[in-house]
């Protein structure tokens, strides 16, 4: 069997996670979260343009929304990886793996298993609607799981609250204190440039036609700096020193604690301090340290090859019907050939078709180190949550499934098309797109789909359709609520009203009921039957 960390130096293997920088982008919907991460890639010089029009109105599309869905509606209905070298103003080279999430909160579900690959976030808040339903929710998978926060005010150049409130409410609702490390200069909506508060310098931004390339930016010092800003400039200096009267200047332990998240000011769609936040990525966001195995012990990143897959995404490339595991590297370098171990089954697993991802662009990977995402092509055996492993045996902690509100029965448009069919819901159960339900009543062309939310529906449906030439038609069922239960309880359960059990692909089994108060009342009436809560959206 080939060994991958047998090849590498242990200093050398240190030394690249060390220069790892692996996080995500969370934030609710429309915060401008795809439109920063265009910006992070534009200003590391991996693309030379922000996106190209597209659609209506002028909406750009951008290199992480790849899918049609996402570019007909302008929001990001999947993750992606996005790989790419950072030369920080030091003169080092960071490599920065980036995982843009999907905001919309149905699906919360993809959301959480890229955060379970990260070692930091970057937490956008709109500057005009301060903090959403859906940043909180993902804060708090952030902060159940310690990981670090930055936080990103977006959209500074249009109207929007002031700073100063803006910062009180992050410490007020979320109990993050807040340590800017840049401040605005000019008004929401007035965004002329930032204080750098560790240096004291004015940094001025010219805007760019169209925001397409990366803005300009001038440093002054603080002697010249009302020259080139005049009230406003006096205005924010003294703000920062309100900041740091109230304790707010920057802390790196207590960063590291996840008791405190250094703030920044941007306007991702001009441009507008995109190099500070990846200057503060490089110096500030943790590198890889490993990763707590299922029994809590950790697997140090200098350990032999470990690897967790996180995401399977099919449909990338509609000449090539493959699909993609997502594997997040936790320790030891990565050689394609090498013969691994696939944890779930304790067959080897060979890497001859691995991938570095870039979007939807993919081009072949030789090597990878902690922190990095590799893609495995055609890895029909893999599942999200699945663990990969080199010569010592580890298992990381598995992902677990969302509770399902919103269920429909699934049926092929064109019965001629049962084989089609019958693959396609094979295959966007194994991505998690949806869970698929089962049972003999309703039979294998019946199948139930459960979801998070309704947007989940459209994208399953969207797929069978466009990838799997078999459209669906989804018939609503009267459900709200799971739990799962034995197949003791499942007997019980299966007789009464407004009650259906049904057995999802891992052999679980769902109980679903029309309402909570259904549940309830079921719950009181049969003590003996066990049901056990699933994790909701949004949960801890």
């Amino acid at each position: 069997m080939t060994t991958s960390t047998a090849g590498s130096r242990p200093d050398q293997l240190s030394a690249e996670a060390q220069r790892r920088r692996t996080f995500a982008v969370i934030s609710h919907p429309d915060a401008g979260k795809s439109t920063l991460t265009e910006a992070l890639v534009l200003h590391a010089k991996a693309i030379t343009e922000a996106g190209a029009i597209h659609g209506k109105a002028g909406r750009r599309s951008t290199v992480s929304d790849w899918m049609e869905m996402e570019k007909a509606r302008g929001i990001s209905i999947t993750s992606t990886a996005l790989q790419f070298p950072y030369v920080t103003k030091t003169g080092s080279t960071c490599v920065i793996n980036l995982l843009d999430t999907p905001g919309h909160a149905d699906f919360s579900e993809d959301t959480y298993r890229v955060l379970t690959a990260v070692d930091s976030a970057v937490m956008l808040i709109d500057a005009a609607k301060g903090l959403e339903p859906q940043t909180l929710k993902l804060f708090q998978v952030c902060r159940h799981r310690r990981i670090p926060i930055i936080t990103v005010i977006n959209k500074w150049d249009r109207p929007g609250r002031y700073a100063l409130e803006l910062i009180d409410e992050i410490q007020t609702r979320i109990g993050l204190k807040p340590t800017p490390l840049t401040w605005p200069v000019g008004i929401a909506g007035d965004f002329k440039g930032v204080l750098d508060r560790r240096t004291g310098n004015y940094i001025r931004f010219t805007r760019t036609a169209g925001g397409a390339t990366a803005a300009p930016e001038e440093h002054i010092d603080p002697d010249r700096a009302h020259d080139a800003a005049g009230v406003d400039w006096d205005t924010a200096v003294e703000e920062s020193e309100l900041l740091s009267a109230d304790d707010s200047d920057f802390d790196p332990e207590t960063f590291r604690n996840c008791t405190s998240s250094p703030v920044l000011f941007t306007s991702a769609a001009l441009n507008f301090g995109v190099n500070q936040l990846l200057d503060v990525l490089a110096e500030l966001a943790p590198p890889p340290s490993g990763a707590l195995d299922a029994e809590g012990h950790r697997r140090e990143a200098t350990a032999r090859f470990s690897a967790f897959v996180f995401k399977v995404q099919a449909g990338m490339d509609s000449a090539h019907r493959d699909r993609i595991a997502y594997a997040r590297v936790c320790s030891g370098t990565f050689e394609r050939g090498d013969v691994l171990t696939h944890a779930a089954t304790g067959k080897p697993f060979v890497t001859k078709y691995a991938q570095t991802v870039f979007g939807q662009q993919r081009s072949t990977l030789d090597t990878a180190w902690p922190g990095d995402v590799i893609g495995l092509a055609n890895a029909q055996a893999l599942r999200p949550g699945d663990t990969l492993y080199s010569e010592v045996p580890v298992v990381y902690p598995p992902i677990p499934s969302f509770s399902p509100e919103y269920f429909a029965v699934a049926r092929g448009k064109d019965p001629s098309k049962h084989k089609q069919f019958r693959k396609g819901i094979e295959q966007l159960d194994q991505e998690g797109v949806v869970q698929v339900l089962r049972s003999d009543r309703r039979g294998e062309q019946a199948p139930v789909l459960a979801a998070v939310g309704p947007m989940q529906f459209e994208v399953a449906s969207h797929r069978m359709a466009s990838e799997f030439g078999a459209a669906i038609t989804l018939e609503s069922l009267p459900y709200t609520v799971a739990r799962i239960c034995d197949a003791d309880g499942a007997e019980v359960l299966q007789r009464l009203a407004s009650v259906e059990v049904l057995t999802r692909s891992d052999g679980v089994l769902l109980a679903v009921f029309s309402t909570k108060w259904r549940l309830e009342n079921v719950a009181r009436e049969n003590p003996d039957v066990t049901l056990r809560s699933l994790v909701a959206a949004g949960d801890n």
